[in-house]
């Protein structure tokens, strides 16, 4: 995976970077959604320098997606004095409702000063930071209740800022998804592709889903072993990950003329089955105290 593969959009990345700058004068506070899958790898290193030390509520979004066990874990972990972590899912709507209380009390101070000053109507105003196609389009229009923000299924739809009103008293200000220049991590530049955060067209998808392979032989043996009916986890210990691959398209039936495995078939089929959660909840980042991943 080339750390350098975020060079498919610097135009993007930099105007980004100059709306945010721009516009936290406005806010109240940043919303940043991660992806519950990868904690880790999509928190953008940038944007604390970036939010010039603004209240932060982060959302740990596509919880339905990502192992029970590991969300518990990583929602502790990133909470603390000046942070609140709040776990969210736009597709099942879970834990919106938390958002209001969480955002009241993270701007308590603010909102008695308001009070006082018999401005306790004044609506709150939040930036929304996140990767791409981190679900901050689908979660703004779960709150919403209504389509407010353009969404589809892949990085970098959403290109310029846009304002929205919610009915929990606040207003969001949506922004365009942002990546950094460089990962310093190769797993991290790996994991942000395995969730879709990084254009497929740019990207090795065979050897990518190879990728796969390998992480969840190590983290999920017996989910892995169940979908693609591979036997007990023993019996593919002695396989290297690219004959694993390649024993699940076998497995699949996605054969070409001579009996070779169409590799093509079988990478695309390992990372939508991945994405769309049928292999099961599935956390790639592994909480460590030391904030590392497996």
């Amino acid at each position: 995976m080339p750390s350098d593969v975020i060079q498919w959009f610097p135009g993007h990345m930099a105007k980004t970077r100059r709306l945010i700058s721009e516009n936290l004068k406005n806010v109240d506070l940043v919303i940043e959604i991660l992806d519950a899958r990868i904690p880790y790898s999509s928190r953008n290193p940038e944007l604390s320098r970036l939010s010039q030390g603004k209240p932060t509520l982060l959302l740990l979004n596509k919880a339905s997606l990502a192992d029970p066990a590991q969300n518990k874990r990583w929602k502790e972990a990133l909470t603390n004095e000046t942070t609140t972590c709040v776990l969210t899912d736009c597709i099942t709507g879970e834990g919106l409702g938390n958002l209001e209380p969480a955002i009241k009390k993270i701007l308590s101070e603010k909102l008695a000063r308001y009070e006082e000053k018999g401005m306790s109507g004044r609506r709150v105003r939040a930036m929304v930071l996140g990767i791409p196609n981190v679900g901050k389009s689908s979660l703004i229009n779960k709150i919403c209740g209504a389509k407010k923000a353009k969404v589809e299924n892949r990085p970098g739809v959403t290109l310029d800022k846009q304002w929205v009103q919610t009915g929990i008293g606040v207003d969001l200000l949506d922004m365009p998804g942002i990546l950094w220049p460089k990962f310093e991590e190769r797993r991290v530049g790996e994991n942000l592709a395995l969730t879709g955060a990084i254009r497929d067209g740019v990207l090795d998808l065979e050897g990518l889903a190879v990728i796969l392979c390998k992480r969840l032989r190590l983290l999920y043996p017996a989910l892995l072993a169940d979908r693609y009916k591979l036997g007990a986890p023993k019996s593919f210990e002695t396989l290297s990950d690219y004959e694993l691959f390649l024993a699940i398209g076998k497995k699949r039936g996605f054969l070409v003329s001579g009996g070779e495995i169409d590799t093509e078939r079988t990478a695309n089929m390992l990372l939508d089955e991945f994405r769309a959660c049928k292999i099961g909840r599935i956390t790639l980042d592994r909480y460590s105290k030391e904030e590392l991943h497996a």
